[in-house]
């Protein structure tokens, strides 16, 4: 449920100083998550005294241009609200090292350039927005070590990101370039997998293109074996008949060209 008004402010102003806890690293901690907020409460605005500031889980849709103010942060969080854009002024909270804009609305229009000034983050969360391009000015980002830009909408990894000398983990998982990857990935491992399988076919069945490259391939192969193999002697069940005519299998072919020598041949060997 939406909370408005001063009253409501007050209120907030109030608890906000029971919520100031100190971190193990000895930083000021502010968490109004989960407090209902659309918009942010202007006393925050006047605060110094807060080095780390949780607005997550809200209902916040727009940053003040003001949030420059906010000079002393060193981590802000701002995922699971309904934010559409920044404001340029973000770019002055130069002491940043961890921002976190994950779960929102943001598109790519509504990303400043200013980020770029963020010169301490080596932290920034942008995934599940719908984002398909980032500013290019995020390569001046040179500490930067975590990027997620998980479910969004980029088909190309953005050309910047190789210019990050100190990246060493990037989530870009659930965006079209990386379903492209995967597909791709799979075919691939599916061709490799795939083993060649031998079926016989009647001569009917077969278009005339595909009959005479079967009886191409099949002249071929028997002149390759003739030369590199022994054909092996038949198996005694067959020795005990040799006063019969062999049996030929008329109209059967192999259109893989697996099987070399005679039809016969082939099955005697299919039987071992």
């Amino acid at each position: 449920m939406e909370k408005k008004g001063r009253r409501f402010e007050k209120e907030i102003k109030k608890l906000a100083k029971k919520l100031i806890n100190i971190t193990q690293d000895g930083k000021r901690r502010l968490t109004l998550s989960k407090m209902g907020l659309i918009t942010i409460p202007r006393f925050l605005l006047k605060r110094c005294d807060v080095d780390e500031l949780d607005l997550s889980r809200n209902q916040i849709q727009k940053l003040p241009e003001t949030m420059g103010t906010f000079a002393t942060l060193t981590w802000l969080d701002l995922h699971s609200n309904k934010l559409e854009s920044v404001p340029e002024s973000i770019g002055s909270l130069i002491r940043l090292t961890h921002l976190n804009l994950a779960n929102n609305c943001l598109t790519s229009p509504g990303l400043p350039s200013s980020l770029g000034f963020l010169s301490n983050l080596k932290s920034l969360n942008l995934g599940l927005n719908q984002l398909d391009a980032l500013p290019s000015t995020l390569e001046r980002l040179e500490f930067l070590q975590e990027l997620a830009l998980f479910d969004n909408h980029f088909t190309e990894v953005p050309e910047f990101v190789s210019n990050l000398q100190n990246l060493i983990k990037l989530n870009l998982e659930r965006n079209p370039c990386m379903e492209a990857q995967v597909e791709s990935e799979r075919i691939r491992k599916e061709q490799l997998e795939q083993k060649e399988e031998l079926y016989l076919v009647h001569e009917s069945t077969l278009c005339k293109r595909c009959l005479k490259k079967c009886k191409e391939e099949e002249g071929e192969n028997l002149r390759n074996d003739g030369k590199t193999e022994k054909i092996p002697e038949m198996p005694e069940v067959f020795e005990e008949k040799e006063t019969e005519k062999k049996k030929r299998f008329a109209g059967l072919m192999t259109p893989n060209s697996v099987a070399a020598v005679t039809q016969d041949v082939w099955r005697i060997r299919s039987k071992e």
